[in-house]
């Protein structure tokens, strides 16, 4: 009996990561600009991709196949952050982004961009 719950909740997590995963194909299919195009590539394709390494864990219940698992779903979580960010560094640092006339990027190198800071005595 505990075998048959836990092939039903893992069909029902890879269920809900194929889902947020056809979501977010969808969200890059329709939204207009970049940044929420971004937005939809990393959040919802990581929490899917999880949820589905997640059931796919449970289907097979060997702890040498469920350690790899959690080391690819460790890896995405950790790299996909970063990727996202430098992503939107680069599009806004190459003029693909509308800002607001009021940003200030502090890292940026381009000083008619970012103002200097106070100096002090």
């Amino acid at each position: 009996m505990t075998g048959q719950l836990l092939d039903l909740f893992s069909a029902l997590l890879l269920l809900a990561g194929s889902l947020l995963c056809l979501c977010a194909a969808v969200g890059l299919a329709r939204f207009p600009d970049l940044l929420s195009r971004m937005h939809t590539a990393t959040k919802p394709q990581v929490l899917g991709l999880v949820l589905v390494l997640l059931g796919t864990g449970l289907g097979m219940r060997s702890g040498l196949d469920v350690g790899m698992l959690v080391l690819v779903a460790v890896f995405q979580l950790l790299t996909t952050p970063v990727a996202s960010h430098m992503m939107s560094r680069s599009a806004m640092r190459a003029g693909q982004v509308s800002l607001p006339k009021d940003f200030r990027d502090l890292g940026c190198e381009d000083s008619s961009r970012a103002e200097s800071p106070p100096e002090d005595m």
